[in-house]
């Protein structure tokens, strides 16, 4: 079939197999031009693998680290009509290439909130790679179903405390307007924390130290952003500010349990992006375009692979990585410092319908966003017919 971009809303139905494995290919070369990882991980766990910075961050372990891999992942296979998710035919283009290299990788597709998953998992280890030196976590879901209870629990976008008004950029209307966001109650608060708080991320590091599968000196991360002034009444302050909270104290409650390994447990910041969690979220996808345009300027943006390979080679394969006064590996700062955001600001005060494009990057940002789905590769065919059908 020959396959079209099909978006609706912030999201797009449809991927593109060929455009996937070819983003994964730059993915892949990118990381191998910047060179080997000091202390390269082993046996990496990347809980959250096919998408995004779980998805760069196992291309970043396996190829400029030689590691091996298990991947976790929740997508929907392809049909004779109907294509598969792109996290699908990602994860298909990663074992292809990481079988050519002669490396280790596997991914068991499920519910990572699962207790059958966490089994799977461990059985996986036993069987084919032994103890995990790095566990990487890298979840976005809008909601979660409690082992135990069976409850489901779903996040909420709102801010905390009191109303919010702000900018924001509707991608399907073309049009910059206002929108109101009401507050959050203590219930909706605590179902985001459930779903996007550390709780989970704990469970599965208490599943592995139970199973022996956790290497001495072990280090693990979960994956944040918390952005500054423009983004706080969505982030640093609301509903997803305060999951972001229990990160932070997940990432404590791993340290002080796991002593006895030595584990280290750290919140890593990165910086704002364009992926399939930002662009569902209000203000971002104007926010977005403006700093793609300052930091562009700049000289200073990172894309998902650039971002992670630094956070690897910089930080988390250092023996004592440097962190902020928060304990959290700070990979944001080139973003939110003070000159970067009053330029930032500025564009945001003048933004208007009739400017947006004139001071924005949207061109920028809907590149980005396409090429999450396999749209819009360089040196891909789009009016070729294509096959469906792939397996990893």
């Amino acid at each position: 079939m020959i396959i079209k971009p099909k978006i609706r809303g912030f999201i797009c139905t449809n991927a593109h197999p060929k455009g996937c494995a070819a983003s994964v290919q730059q993915q892949i070369d990118y990381v191998q031009s910047q060179g080997e990882l000091p202390n390269k991980p082993k046996n990496v766990l990347v809980i959250g693998c096919s998408t995004g910075y779980g998805l760069a961050s196992r291309i970043t372990a396996a190829f400029a680290g030689g590691a091996n891999t298990l991947g976790v992942c929740f997508e929907k296979p392809p049909s004779e009509t109907k294509t598969g998710t792109a996290g699908w035919y990602n994860t298909a283009a990663f074992h292809q290439a990481a079988k050519a290299a002669g490396l280790y990788a596997d991914t068991l597709n499920g519910d990572a909130f699962g207790k059958e998953m966490k089994q799977q998992v461990i059985d996986t280890l036993k069987a084919n790679m032994g103890k995990v030196d790095l566990v990487i976590y890298s979840l976005a879901s809008p909601r979660r179903t409690d082992p135990e209870t069976g409850e489901i629990y779903k996040s909420t976008l709102k801010p905390v405390g009191q109303s919010f008004k702000t900018k924001t950029y509707d991608t399907d209307k073309n049009l910059v307007h206002e929108i109101a966001l009401e507050p959050a109650n203590e219930d909706e608060i605590q179902q985001t924390i459930k779903v996007m708080g550390g709780e989970d991320w704990e469970l599965w590091l208490n599943a592995l130290a139970d199973a022996d599968l956790l290497a001495d000196g072990c280090k693990t991360t979960a994956y944040t952003y918390v952005g500054k002034e423009l983004t706080w009444p969505i982030y640093g302050q609301a509903t997803i500010g305060k999951a972001k909270e229990d990160l932070d104290r997940a990432a404590a409650a791993i340290v002080k349990s796991k002593a006895a390994l030595n584990v280290q447990a750290y919140v890593s910041s990165l910086k704002a992006l364009v992926t399939q969690a930002s662009s569902a979220i209000p203000v971002m996808p104007l926010y977005i375009s403006l700093i793609y345009k300052v930091m562009k300027d700049e000289g200073t943006h990172q894309g998902c692979i650039g971002q992670i390979y630094d956070l690897f080679a910089d930080k988390l394969t250092q023996t004592q990585p440097q962190t902020d006064a928060l304990g959290r590996l700070y990979m944001n700062d080139k973003e939110t410092n003070d000159a970067t955001q009053a330029k930032i600001k500025t564009l945001w005060d003048q933004v208007t319908q009739e400017n947006f494009h004139e001071l924005s990057d949207y061109a920028g940002y809907h590149h980005d966003f396409l090429q999450l789905f396999g749209f819009d590769v360089q040196g891909v065919d789009y009016d070729a017919e294509v096959e469906p059908l792939v397996s990893w």
